[in-house]
């Protein structure tokens, strides 16, 4: 798996201050995407056992709230096999830190064990380890720029562990509009 960047201190892509990861691959080609270059897998560069160490690192202060995986598409099959051992070790490593991935695949896609195009061995785990998944593709139509934490109200914010608990969509509490600021 190849990565486009990383971002240190963002607070953009969740709740508090985070690392973000960007990941290179994404079949979805949403209209529209502010990340294009991503869509090639062999974009950026090599995300090397030294890549997740540093990335470790970033994450443990007090100050930094957890990992936001983005991409490019992090649950694009091929990618899912390398995303999965990376978020094992950051539960053992850094279990304070949460995960939020960021996902054109819905619930129900990823879920969906028939569903060969974005569901493999690895899903199921990857889906029991997070906190959040912002789902759904982003739709141009649909943009809104008073929403948080995602660019298209087709899009949702879940909260992973409640659904999980539920076997229902449970929407987190962060999926609602910015009132704070005017457009």
């Amino acid at each position: 798996m190849n990565y486009g960047e990383i971002l240190y201190t963002d607070v953009a892509n969740g709740i508090g201050c985070r690392t973000s990861l960007f990941v290179s691959g994404c079949t979805h080609h949403c209209k529209g995407c502010f990340n294009e270059m991503t869509w090639d897998f062999n974009y950026g560069k090599p995300f090397t056992r030294e890549v997740e160490d540093e990335i470790i690192e970033t994450l443990k202060p007090d100050y930094i709230d957890g990992l936001t995986i983005l991409g490019g598409e992090p649950m694009e099959v091929v990618n899912q096999k390398v995303l999965r051992p990376f978020i094992e070790r950051i539960k053992k490593e850094v279990p304070k830190a949460t995960i939020w991935i960021y996902s054109g695949y819905t619930w129900e896609e990823l879920t969906d064990a028939n569903n060969k195009r974005c569901h493999s061995d690895d899903t199921d785990k990857i889906l029991s380890m997070i906190d959040v998944l912002v789902d759904g593709e982003f739709m141009l139509d649909k943009k809104d720029l008073m929403l948080r934490f995602r660019g298209s109200s087709n899009q949702r914010v879940i909260n992973v562990p409640e659904t999980l608990a539920q076997g229902k969509v449970v929407l987190s509490k962060y999926n609602d509009r910015d009132t704070s600021r005017s457009v």
